[in-house]
């Protein structure tokens, strides 16, 4: 690592920022013979790379395809990601050694720890060689007949300027709006960015109703109504002391926009009052109790039928209550914010951008990569995948 003193110094490219994105980019464009510098704010590289996946970086997804992203262009991410797929980074992790696993769902995590993917890129930056400069406040970013970035003690100059700053989510760990900031500057338009894949929270009332089931979670179908189609995810929903997370909600929660409901199915492919199709059952409560305890957690079931008692013992009265365990319609109160979300959707317009490249179609040398752009992977290890590809489409451009 370089210590910054008081004089100029002059690359080929200026990177802003060391995380997934940032890293892959400046050894893709070392490997190329580039004289590439890396600046970073924090103390260290990949602060993000190093409490993902509970610690274990879920780097990539095997089923990695353009559907799994969010923005408001859907075929932008489609250039990149097809030109650096998660068997290329699959390639890497192995030739440098490190045991993985997969999860569920494509899902792959280290073994061991996230270290080993940070110390892979660490390692390969080295290689390049690629030079970067730790604890660096960047004050001002000037453009004459090349970039200027100056720091609190220090001047860099480049042809090229990529920013790799990420968005706004876990701000305890660094993240701030530089990079949105830096866009605006350039006259570069932003689409306002909201925290995705965040827990949300309820109403007071609703709150009252289900959160003192903290801890309780159930494989769920959570779906919501945008751009007249439907989001589905089916996955684990979690009870919190707010409201309501898990994988199932955090997918959910990127497309959900206040005040519109979203509708959450309890029982995916079962149902819960069919042993009442025989005549010989008695149908009253304690029976049907007993077959919500079958299909949910047992506290979940007698709340959820405390609170949804059908009105009579009917054929209709109990298909509506079959109906209702389908499609609860809840409407959060909003979300736990950047504090709790895992990503930032919005960013960096993508019309403004090159997809081959992410160079900006109105100032030339100047490219967005990673978090920063308005293109939000689902949860399981897709954002890394748009971090590597990006990264690498503009490494190898610069």
């Amino acid at each position: 690592m370089t210590t910054i003193n008081s004089m100029t110094h002059s690359f080929d490219a200026l990177i802003l920022g060391g995380g997934a994105a940032g890293l892959m980019c400046a050894i893709e464009a070392g490997k190329r013979g580039r004289r590439v510098a890396v600046l970073e704010h924090a103390d260290r590289l990949g602060k993000k790379i190093l409490i993902s996946g509970g610690g274990r970086c879920n780097f990539t997804n095997l089923h990695c395809q353009p559907e799994n992203f969010l923005s408001s262009n859907p075929h932008f991410a489609k250039s990149a990601l097809a030109r650096y797929t998660p068997a290329d980074f699959i390639a890497r992790v192995e030739k440098h050694g490190i045991p993985y696993h997969e999860k569920t769902l494509g899902q792959l995590f280290c073994d061991r720890s996230s270290r080993d993917v940070l110390g892979m890129l660490e390692s390969e930056c080295r290689d390049a060689p690629v030079t970067i400069f730790l604890n660096t406040k960047i004050q001002q970013v000037e453009r004459t007949n090349e970039f200027v970035v100056r720091a609190t003690s220090a001047e860099f100059r480049a042809p090229t300027l990529v920013v790799a700053t990420g968005g706004l989510s876990i701000p305890k760990i660094g993240a701030t709006s530089f990079g949105y900031d830096l866009a605006r500057q350039f006259g570069i338009a932003i689409r306002d960015p909201w925290p995705g894949l965040v827990p949300l929270t309820l109403s007071a009332e609703d709150c009252s109703r289900y959160c003192d089931l903290a801890g309780v979670s159930t494989d769920v179908i959570a779906s919501v109504i945008t751009n007249h189609t439907s989001q589905q995810f089916r996955e684990k929903m979690l009870i919190t002391h707010r409201g309501l997370s898990g994988p199932a909600i955090l997918q959910i929660s990127s497309y959900w926009k206040k005040p519109q409901p979203i509708h959450i199915d309890l029982a995916p492919g079962q149902e819960f009052a069919a042993i009442f199709r025989d005549a010989t059952i008695p149908r009253n409560l304690s029976t049907l109790r007993a077959e919500f305890r079958k299909v949910l957690p047992h506290r979940l079931a007698d709340r959820w039928l405390d609170l949804h008692v059908p009105a009579s013992w009917t054929n209709a009265a109990l298909a509506e209550l079959e109906k209702l365990g389908h499609a609860w319609a809840i409407s959060p109160a909003g979300t736990e914010g950047f504090e709790k979300a895992e990503v930032t959707a919005g960013g960096v317009d993508t019309d403004e951008l090159s997809a081959k490249t992410m160079e900006s179609r109105k100032v030339p040398g100047l490219f967005f990569i990673g978090e920063v752009v308005d293109v939000t992977g689902h949860l399981g290890g897709f954002n890394f995948q748009w971090a590597w590809a990006s990264g690498a489409a503009a490494g190898r451009a610069l």
